[in-house]
Order: structure tokens, then C-alpha cells, then sequence
């Protein structure tokens, strides 16, 4: 499986530190059983791979479609099953880099447009020095901004093959790599290309959701529901707060009396929201934006200054 790493011309890319030709030693690393190696890996993964906000480098979209090839590999942390539960998070973040909307179509026209000159920007973005390569971002040119473009539509033309290698991992016997499969089918699944598949895994998702065997757990499986337009009202009266905040922050329910209730709750006490999770962090999503500012705002009622919307771009 490793041997697809070779396949990927890794020198003409580049990550959050800089020449790419670093990345595939730590994804080789992963099949490894050197412990630095291994958290260098991890570091790199996250820290390298995805820009800040959770959106793409060009490296990104080869890394994700090694890491998704390595989750069947059969070396891949066999004595730490927590690792490829790591690796479907990260495949969920890619998923939501990915998320363009209606916007691919534009990019896609102008990046094949200028092709020649994102080459030429990238050629000597990678030949530069670190000074050069700041100014580089503010030549005024606007290159550097549609490479990055480029490298979120790299991410949208990857995931129908992401959500392939995923969606099997929701009959997985492990809870939490269910759990983590479907944060990355709720974000995955919102391409166009997944539009007829949505029904059969909103199914899916929802026998996942009655197996959860936590909050935390279900929590992050109501908001894949919600990305996808799945009915959460079911869940708006559950005993555990952050379950019912989740369920109702599905899109579909905006408007709803019993969802905005159920916001406004969480509003006026929004401390209850991250204790009804004891000692877990709040579901994976909240790592990311939008629902980061949906904790800030201390969940303000849809349609009220500073609300956002789940699934939105970061």
C-alpha cells in the first residue's frame, strides 16, 4: 500500500513549512513502530497538511487519499486501533476543505485558465526563500490565493473516492470509529456527486446514531445527520444537553419552535453545554469552524446577529 506514495511527485508541492518532499517519510512512518517517528507523523499531519483554518495546501489532497488507502493496511498501528479513528478525522477535515459549494465550477474555469501561470507562481514559490515566499503571498498578483483554490478543488475531486473508503467504516465493531466515520460521511456526503447516495446513508447514519454508546458519540453523528439533511428532531428532547444543541443545529431545522428552544436554552447557560459531555471534548466538529463562533456566540437563535450556519465555509 505504501508503494502508491511513490506515485505522487511530492516535490512539486508544498505544505504549511514549505517543499512537500518531507511528507511521504512520515506517511511511511505510519506502518512503522518507531513512537518519535509517530508523533512527528501526527504533528506533521495536522499541523502541516491542513492550513490553520482547516482549509487545503496543495499537499493536501494526495495525503488524504494516502492516509484513506492506509486505514485497510493491515501494519497500520495493529497494537493502537485509536490511530486510524485519528486518520477518519482527518479525512472529515479534509471533506470540509472540500466543501465549495456552488463555487467549484468557477474555480475550476479559472484555474484551468491560468494554469501555465500557477505552475510558474508554484515553481518559484517552492525555489524561494522563506522572505521571498511571505511577499510572494502579497505580490498582488492574486496567484498565490487561486493556488490555494486550486488546492481545495484538488480536495473536491478527491472526495467521491474519499466517501468510497469511508462508508464502510460505519459497520465498524469499534463505536468510536463508527463515530468517526460518520463526522467524515456527514462532511464527504455534501458533494454533488453524492446527491442519490445521501438517502441510503442518511439510513446509515441513523442506525449508527441508535448504536452510539455515548453523548459525545451521538452528538457528532446528529451533526453528520444535520449536514446532510437528515431529521434530528427526534433527538431535541434528549435528557443530555449537548446532544439535543447538536440535534438542533441541524440546517433543515432552522425556524423550528422547538429547535430555536432548545437554542435559546443553551444560550442563557452555555456551560452546560460542554460539562454534559463530562470529561470528552466537545464532537469532533467543533474542532473546526463554523462551530467554533456557534460556541462563542453561546448559540444564538438562527436569523440573529452573529449566527452561523453549520457546514458553512471557514
Amino acid at each position: 500500500m505504501v508503494d502508491h506514495i511513490d506515485d505522487v511527485e511530492w516535490s512539486a508541492l508544498f505544505h504549511a513549512e514549505g517543499l512537500a518532499d518531507d511528507t511521504p517519510r512520515h506517511l511511511t512512518a505510519l506502518l512503522g513502530d518507531d513512537a518519535w517517528a509517530f508523533v512527528d507523523w501526527y504533528s506533521h499531519l495536522w499541523s502541516t497538511t491542513l492550513r490553520r483554518e482547516g482549509r487545503a495546501w496543495p499537499v493536501t489532497a494526495p495525503t488524504a487519499l494516502i492516509v484513506v488507502e492506509l486505514l485497510d493496511d493491515p501494519l497500520l498501528a495493529p497494537k493502537d486501533p485509536s490511530l486510524a479513528d485519528a486518520m477518519l478525522v482527518y479525512v472529515y477535515a479534509v471533506g470540509v476543505a472540500a466543501d465549495l459549494g456552488d463555487r467549484a465550477p468557477d474555480i475550476r474555469a479559472l484555474v484551468e485558465k491560468r494554469t501555465p501561470e500557477l505552475r510558474s507562481w508554484t515553481d518559484a514559490y517552492l525555489a524561494a526563500d522563506t522572505d521571498v515566499r511571505v511577499r510572494m503571498w502579497q505580490d498582488g498578483t492574486g496567484l498565490g490565493a487561486l493556488v490555494l483554490d486550486q488546492a481545495a478543488l484538488a480536495c473536491f475531486d478527491l472526495v467521491p473516492t474519499l466517501l468510497q473508503r469511508t462508508v464502510p467504516y460505519l459497520a465498524s465493531q469499534r463505536a468510536r470509529r463508527r463515530t468517526c466515520a460518520a463526522a467524515a460521511v456527514g462532511s464527504l456526503a455534501r458533494h454533488p456527486s453524492a446527491l442519490a447516495q445521501r438517502p441510503v446513508l442518511l439510513e446509515q447514519l441513523m442506525a449508527v446514531a441508535d448504536a452510539a454508546q455515548s453523548a459525545h458519540d451521538l452528538a457528532t453523528i446528529l451533526i453528520a445527520i444535520g449536514h446532510l439533511g437528515g431529521d434530528t428532531r427526534p433527538w431535541l428532547t434528549d435528557p443530555n444537553a449537548g446532544v439535543r444543541g447538536c440535534a438542533a443545529l441541524a440546517p433543515d431545522l432552522a425556524g423550528d419552535d422547538t429547535a430555536e428552544r432548545v437554542l435559546l436554552e443553551l444560550a442563557r447557560s452555555p456551560r452546560e453545554f460542554g460539562e454534559s459531555f463530562g470529561d470528552m471534548a466537545p464532537p469532533l466538529q467543533f474542532q473546526f469552524k463554523p462551530y467554533q463562533d456557534l460556541l462563542a456566540s453561546g448559540f444564538r437563535p438562527v436569523g440573529s446577529p452573529g449566527r452561523s450556519t453549520p457546514g458553512a465555509q471557514c
